[in-house]
């Protein structure tokens, strides 16, 4: 009981973003291909070899690697004693959240349209500024919660139960890592007959689950609120040990005090 009423928001707040996180960043992960296929950027699998498609999609993968994923992990060893944990979690998913909404209000404009001589690729549409801004999606999931997630929790609990509250919050991650594996596959079906793969239904397709995915990050911004800043705090102040300690301490002299008190 007492560690709810110290810990339990605490605890809410480490399993939630760490869960909210982990839906839209194995989504984005696991299916790069299919966003990159959707908006024209590789052509459809039906029309390559399958040693081109591998090339193809792993030199995509690859690039935005390069250019998002790891620099985000660099900034994030740079500044995380500077600017702290929750700063930095805080604007990882605001951003996320920023860049999706544009890729879904400025989806058809960066995509493009069908082309009239051939329907499978897309024309006039603005494929850099749409790998550039999917790419920072991933420089600020790196640069903030994908990085903050799993340290917030190793420094936050109380020794006693901070292995066990860490396990928590990495199972809520691994839970929403398999909701994102399995929901955006289907989610991200075309919503019209013919559209969708075979053996799968209609879905609400790649656009709405780019908004989908914003709110998921908004929801993670919000749940943020939740974990206090751990830069530069003992584990002992932030379990409240040093609290505890202190009451104990208090209260001995206090008794002790009383003791040596002679009766009139």
């Amino acid at each position: 009981m007492q560690f709810a009423k110290r810990h339990g928001l605490q605890l809410l707040g480490t399993t939630s973003t760490w869960f909210l996180l982990d839906i839209a960043f194995y989504s984005q992960n696991l299916f790069q291909k299919d966003i990159f296929t959707a908006v024209g950027w590789l052509p459809p699998g039906k029309t390559m070899s399958a040693l081109e498609e591998v090339f193809r999609v792993s030199r995509a993968q690859a690039l935005i690697a390069l250019c998002s994923t790891v620099p985000g992990y660099w900034f994030t060893v740079a500044f995380i004693d500077i600017i702290g944990r929750w700063i930095i979690q805080l604007m990882g998913f605001f951003f996320m959240t920023f860049f999706m909404l544009i890729l879904t209000f400025d989806y058809y404009h960066l995509r493009g349209q069908p082309c009239p001589n051939n329907p499978s690729k897309y024309c006039g549409g603005n494929h850099i500024a749409f790998i550039v801004l999917y790419a920072f999606t991933f420089f600020f999931a790196n640069f903030g919660p994908n990085a903050t997630t799993f340290i917030v929790p190793a420094e936050l609990f109380p020794a006693r139960l901070r292995s066990t509250c860490h396990g928590l919050s990495a199972a809520a991650g691994k839970a929403g890592a398999i909701v994102g594996a399995f929901g955006f596959l289907y989610a991200a079906q075309g919503q019209h007959a013919g559209q969708p793969d075979p053996g799968y239904p209609r879905g609400i397709g790649v656009k709405n689950s780019f908004l989908l995915l914003s709110i998921i990050n908004g929801a993670g911004f919000f749940m943020t609120f939740f974990v206090p800043e751990t830069k530069g705090r003992s584990l002992e102040d932030l379990s409240g040990e040093n609290e505890d300690a202190e009451k104990e301490t208090v209260g001995s002299q206090s008794h002790g005090d009383l003791s040596t008190v002679n009766p009139v």
